[in-house]
């Protein structure tokens, strides 16, 4: 009986016990669900608040761009009203208006005209045009991926010497497509291609691209497989929520959506990248459409630094370190004599160097750097790949050509074979406007199957000059070269002054660096060989490439001997940019020549062509 009350008592303990454990773990969980209702409480109070606070961020965004919109729009009239006075301003100092105001106000007294035609005829030095000025006040840029794109870095150092350089300056303008607008998402290398080919928007964010991107509403949307940056993660692995949205926001527009594959491995990207409606990749092992990287003449040309190249060729680790942001690594392509590359270097790295015309390998010669140029652009410009691309996605491609109008005065009929085989095999020449003997023309017609050749008789009472300006009423194309009869000119001639349209901002292209031929006394010379890739006061007449409108405006003086000196004369008067290529594709051939005997170097007796035609 003892031991059954024992057990009864122990078992009543032991349920007091359980019963306290109970009570305690009911009142920890009234406890825990008393916290975890006041932390849902407070949630959603900061919930609400962060809604606020985005709300109200949003709204002074708006507020902050509506007020800039206002400045620009402002600062873009002011600008407009200065055109409007400029061209008025030249309308009024311009030629033909002067000589149409001389002709009024003296049609009624022969002495007055003949004053007034005369001070019509003399140069007037044009207004200048006006430039866009920083719209000053508002919010300080913010850093974004290609908010900034110039040169920082100036001092390099090797062997422990520190060099300091002027950095290359990245060029804003003009693009090739001004009517087409793209918003991209790319790492500064592959921003730096495609900066130039359309009116570009970057630096948006997943957060901000609803109000950034409406301000221009893109035609296409162009993704490149980024690695750093406020998109890595949106691309990377499982697509994220600002990147769907993104292409939401393009599907509900109808903008064209592209994803460029360049860099990494793309099973990273592959989700990604099927939300796009288009896709392209430089991987060859990848099944899909080819969009490899091409020479941006912007960026990649022969322009040289202020200080020019020393004299030392380096690796490619010593001219690469690697802290440089892209803009600095255009500079380091233009420093050195040459660069020696490893085995395995990109082939894009070495197509940007030679396109930037420094030497490959452990030799700084310059035939062999200009080859190496000539075939890094001959593989494709940008503009080229982005033409195959914007055809494949359905968006128009057109751009200005480098057609060529060639004019060809032909005074000597015993020239008249060796200066249309000259012209023969140049290429990009649409026209060709001859002036010549009766032979010549259906001589030119068989010489030149592709091309439209428009004939007219020599006319010996004109002057060489005068037989051009009427011969360049003839010409159609874009660009207008003009050839002297008794000069060589190689095969890549008038293709490598054409290049020189791509990258500079000139409105003539010629030679003031050129190798001359003297046959009497059999002399090779150079002429001027520091004047290579430069803009300068003249160019010699038989190298000349310009814009028609251009040329129209300047016109060629009334001279056979001389027209170039007075054409170089007046572009220095007007304004007119003229710029000088490189010395190779051209010589010039005379009998003899006092005056550039004293003005070249002697490079050796014997012919020209070895060292200028290559």
């Amino acid at each position: 009986m003892s031991i059954e009350l024992e057990s009864t008592r122990r078992a009543l303990r032991d349920a007091v016990a359980e019963a306290e454990h109970a009570a305690e773990l009911a009142r920890l969980l009234a406890a825990a669900q008393s916290r975890l209702a006041e932390a849902e409480s407070r949630a959603t109070e900061a919930k609400e608040l962060s809604e606020k606070l985005s709300e109200a961020e949003e709204r002074l965004e708006d507020e902050r761009a509506a007020v800039d919109k206002l400045r620009k729009e402002l600062a873009e009239q002011r600008y407009q009203a200065e055109v409007a006075n400029w061209k008025l301003s030249s309308i009024k100092v311009a030629r033909w208006n002067r000589l149409g105001d001389a002709i009024k106000s003296g049609k009624s007294n022969p002495m007055r005209l003949a004053k007034g035609l005369k001070g019509a005829t003399r140069p007037v030095k044009r207004p200048v045009a006006p430039k866009r000025k920083p719209v000053a006040g508002g919010q300080a840029k913010e850093e974004r991926p290609g908010a900034a794109f110039q040169a920082t870095t100036s001092t390099r150092t090797l062997g422990g010497a520190s060099f300091k350089l002027k950095p290359f300056r990245v060029p804003t303008g003009p693009n090739t497509r001004p009517h087409l607008t793209a918003a991209v998402i790319a790492e500064p290398h592959v921003e730096a291609l495609l900066r130039y080919e359309w009116r570009q928007s970057t630096g948006f964010t997943p957060r901000d691209f609803a109000r950034v991107l409406p301000q221009e509403v893109p035609h296409l949307l162009m993704v490149e497989s980024v690695s750093q940056g406020p998109w890595a993660e949106e691309l990377r692995g499982e697509p994220g929520e600002g990147l769907k949205a993104l292409l939401a926001w393009c599907a509900e527009r109808g903008i064209r959506t592209v994803f460029w594959h360049t860099q990494g491995d793309v099973a990273t990207y592959a989700a990604a990248a099927e939300l796009f409606e288009h896709r392209f990749t430089t991987d060859l092992t990848v099944g899909w459409p080819r969009l490899q990287f091409g020479v941006q003449p912007r960026v990649h040309n022969p322009l040289p630094l202020a200080g020019g190249r020393i004299d030392r060729v380096l690796t490619l680790d010593q001219l690469l370190p690697g802290h440089l942001s892209y803009p600095d690594v255009l500079t380091s392509y233009r420093w050195p004599a040459a660069v020696d590359c490893p085995p395995g270097t990109p082939q894009w790295r070495l197509t940007e160097l030679a396109a930037c015309g420094t030497p490959i390998g452990d030799d700084p010669d310059t035939r062999r750097a200009h080859v190496a140029l000539r075939r890094a652009y001959s593989g494709g410009t940008m503009s080229d790949r982005i033409d195959a691309m914007l055809e494949a996605v359905g968006l128009p491609s057109a751009r200005a050509t480098l057609d060529v109008s060639v004019l060809l005065v032909i005074p000597d009929a015993t020239r008249m074979e060796h200066a249309l085989a000259q012209l023969a095999r140049q290429s990009g020449v649409v026209q060709a406007i001859v002036i010549g003997p009766a032979e010549a023309e259906q001589r030119a017609r068989d010489m030149l199957p592709d091309a439209e050749v428009v004939f007219r008789r020599l006319r010996p009472d004109l002057t060489v000059g005068a037989m051009l300006g009427h011969g360049l009423d003839l010409c159609e194309a874009d660009l207008v070269a003009v050839m002297d009869p008794r000069d060589v000119y190689g095969g890549h001639y008038l293709a490598d002054l054409r290049r020189a349209f791509l990258f500079s901002t000139a409105d003539i292209v010629g030679k003031a660096a050129f190798y001359a031929h003297l046959r009497k006394p059999q002399a090779t010379l150079l002429k001027q060989p520091d004047a290579e890739y430069a803009y300068l006061p003249e160019v010699a007449g038989a190298t000349l490439l310009a814009r028609r409108n251009a040329l129209r405006e300047v016109g060629f003086a009334d001279l056979t001997d001389g027209w170039d000196e007075v054409m170089m004369r007046q572009c220095r008067q007007d304004g007119i940019k003229v710029f000088s290529a490189d010395r190779f594709g051209y010589v010039r051939v005379r009998e003899q020549d006092r005056w550039l005997l004293g003005a070249a170097h002697l490079v050796e007796y014997g012919s020209a062509e070895p060292h200028a035609l290559i």
